[in-house]
């Protein structure tokens, strides 16, 4: 990751009026628990690849950069269902038991939470679902894979962003830099992909599954994710509210320490069966 990039992720930035949501004090969300995780086994949008409206493969990437190159066909052989939202704090909080979150608001979306700490929500989630009767044994609740996400955002688009190529008309789906001053909002006030999916491209960076690679040189065609031994570096895709509008484009990557906590990365989940 270059030095601009670091500086624009992790620098304060001042906004108006995130002072005072900073110092909210939230009511506990444990007493709805059950409500809580009703709601969140609910919202999530099945994509059958290869059946309706979801093609059964894409093409990954672009030529726009370096580490979005090659540009290659990936192909899903199974379904999967993604969230609508990035996990909310309120979620977050009947799940793992605390709300680490900078910017206070329950059906904000969580962040300062690291890589490992979004995969040990997952763990739970899965487990609280399962005992909640809300998912079968045989699913699961995971990150989602980089060619997960990266479909997923798409939505069968093959533009800048899943509205098409029109920076005017991005505000309408997006919370980035050029039109977040001053607040932080909840979950979905912007407008949805054409797959019903809210806040892909911009509010907050989410971890995905995989191992930072500099380029798509031999990277797996099934959608899998990329392990790779000894990576101190994931990935995190769709940009936030600090970001221009080119971090929030559909095929826009970049990559952090697993252990960072920062109040712009955030996560979302998928759901899947084994």
């Amino acid at each position: 990751m270059n030095r601009c990039f670091v500086a624009i992720l992790f620098v304060a930035t001042g906004f108006t009026g995130l002072a005072q949501e900073k110092e909210k004090v939230l009511p506990d969300p444990t007493p709805r628990k059950a409500e809580i995780l009703k709601r969140f086994a609910a919202e999530f949008v099945t994509l059958t690849p290869g059946t309706g409206k979801y093609p059964a493969s894409f093409v990954m990437g672009s030529n726009a950069k370096a580490d979005e190159q090659p540009a290659h066909k990936v192909a899903f052989g199974y379904n999967f269902a993604v969230a609508k939202y990035e996990v909310t704090q309120e979620l977050y909080h009947v799940v793992v038991g605390k709300n680490p979150s900078k910017w206070k608001g329950l059906r904000n979306a969580v962040e300062v939470v690291s890589w490992e700490e979004a995969n040990q929500f997952c763990a739970s989630a899965t487990k609280a679902l399962r005992d909640a009767k809300l998912i079968a044994d045989k699913e699961i609740i995971r990150l989602l894979g980089e060619a997960e996400w990266e479909y997923a955002c798409r939505a069968g688009t093959t533009t800048a962003w899943s509205h098409g190529d029109s920076l005017e008309e991005l505000g309408k789906y997006c919370w980035y830099k050029a039109n977040s001053k001053g607040f932080d909002p909840p979950v979905g006030e912007k407008a949805a992909n054409p797959w019903g999916l809210y806040d892909m491209h911009g509010y907050n960076w989410e971890w995905v599954a995989d191992s930072w690679q500099a380029d798509y040189q031999g990277a797996p065609s099934d959608g899998s994710p990329r392990s790779i031994v000894g990576a101190k570096d994931r990935v995190i895709r769709g940009g936030s509210w600090n970001d221009t509008a080119d971090a929030a484009r559909s095929s826009a990557r970049h990559h952090v320490p697993a252990e960072t906590q920062n109040d712009k990365i955030g996560f979302r989940c998928v759901k899947v069966s084994r």
